[in-house]
């Protein structure tokens, strides 16, 4: 079942929106980290600092993926295959793509998945 064209908009906009906004953001905190020459005479207060900027680049680099995430949703909806689970071919649920409008895994392969992940782990754990 594909989803109708009105609600693929729908999403379309919020994700242009979306991917907007962090486009922004990112591009205004990369121009604050180029401008950031703030020196400290204070070892202690330099890597508080520095430890701040480690933090905050760990968030933009999410930010970038959630970029990713979003064009890759958008080339989807060009190319029709939008809302379906690239593992099992069903259609993703509504309430799943309203919550996270860029999955690309059903409900139930993503719950495989996790699981699947959990006892990797815990097999090395060991």
């Amino acid at each position: 079942m594909t989803l109708r064209k009105e609600k693929v908009e729908a999403i379309r906009k919020e994700l242009l929106a979306k991917r907007e906004t962090i486009a922004a953001e990112l591009r205004q905190s990369t121009a604050d980290f180029i401008n950031d020459d703030a020196t400290f005479s204070d070892a202690i207060d330099q890597a508080a600092a520095d430890a701040d900027k480690s933090l905050a680049l760990q968030m933009k680099s999410r930010e970038r993926s959630v970029l990713v995430q979003i064009d890759e949703a958008l080339r989807r909806m060009e190319q029709g295959g939008f809302g379906e689970c690239e593992k099992c071919g069903e259609s993703i649920g509504d309430g799943r793509l309203k919550a996270f409008p860029f999955t690309t895994l059903c409900v139930d392969c993503k719950a495989d998945l996790e699981t699947e992940s959990h006892r990797a782990l815990s097999r090395i754990a060991i």
